[in-house]
């Protein structure tokens, strides 16, 4: 082939792959058109997400220095309240609305990246144990099921109590467990579909078992991983808003919805802004990272069920 003809070729090819990516999502957003409550909830999590990236141009204050003249100021709109300071202030002077929304990046973050471990160990994982069985099937399955035998908060408050606060501890914390989930979920896919024709087809030709798990067996669950791990995302962040409110996740001053529930507390009588409005900051992500989640089910796997 000469190099024009490769170059036509692989021009013709990224052209195709890009034709078919924008059909893929022209029918995404189509499906997700249909399906409101999911559209609004995709919307409130990129509003979250925005914020969290935007931090500094939308708000001005330091989210660590207060100002002890201006201490549990109420919000804005309440007697008393400052424009200065829109949803008051806490215990420390410190303004409440720039502490949510750098409190946003807290949870996006353990979101993100317990998930993003969990992915990648399960589908690892389970992608050997189901593919190939055996003792390593067995040694797995028995370890997931001892990891289940735990309530996940108890588990993580054990670990956390172990290795002490922090960021990174608080990652391990949650993926330690977290896999769990994903790998029975591929261990499953992975073991309806190796005996399916196509797969037959592969090995026929030649190709290896780990090529064939990779590019045969694999892009046909991903779908399912996605819908899993949107879920599973939600439950992360109340996982660590539960854990900071302990004191064994994110520590002060460091602004974490969970650990400015647990401070402001305390003033629930005489300044209920100080704990409510973190609290309605983690309800508001958290339902809405479940509503769009459950609407990724019906778009891209109707056939998944999360227990």
């Amino acid at each position: 082939m000469t190099g024009e003809a490769q170059l036509a070729s692989g021009t013709g090819g990224w052209a195709g792959r890009l034709r078919l990516l924008r059909s893929n999502l022209s029918y995404f957003l189509g499906e997700l058109r249909r399906q409101p409550l999911a559209l609004v909830g995709g919307v409130v999590v990129l509003a979250y997400v925005l914020a969290a990236i935007f931090a500094p141009q939308i708000t001005s204050h330091d989210p660590f220095q207060g100002n002890l003249r201006q201490r549990l100021r109420p919000p804005a709109w309440a007697e008393g309240g400052n424009p200065a300071y829109p949803l008051g202030t806490d215990d420390q002077g410190r303004d409440l609305l720039t502490r949510i929304i750098y409190g946003a990046r807290i949870s996006l973050a353990v979101g993100l990246l317990s998930v993003g471990i969990s992915v990648v160990v399960g589908v690892i994982l389970g992608s050997l144990a189901g593919y190939y069985r055996g003792p390593l099937d067995n040694i797995l399955c028995r370890f997931a099921d001892l990891l289940l035998a735990f309530p996940f908060l108890i588990f993580a408050i054990g670990v956390m109590a172990f290795l002490g606060p922090g960021f990174a501890n608080l990652i391990m914390a949650l993926t330690f467990k977290g896999w769990v989930e994903f790998f029975r979920l591929v261990r499953g896919e992975m073991m309806a579909e190796k005996t399916k024709e196509y797969v037959e087809a592969a090995k026929v030709v030649g190709q290896s078992h780990p090529a064939i798990i990779a590019s045969e067996i694999l892009p046909n669950t991903i779908q399912s991983v996605f819908v899993l791990g949107t879920l599973r995302m939600g439950y992360m962040i109340i996982m660590e808003a539960s854990l900071s409110f302990l004191g064994l996740g994110i520590q002060p001053p460091t602004p974490a919805w969970g650990s400015m529930v647990a401070a402001g507390r305390d003033y629930l009588l005489t300044a209920w802004w100080a704990s409510t409005l973190p609290g309605i900051a983690i309800l508001l992500l958290v339902l809405s990272i479940n509503v769009f989640g459950e609407g990724l089910r019906d778009i891209l796997d109707p056939r998944l069920k999360i227990e």
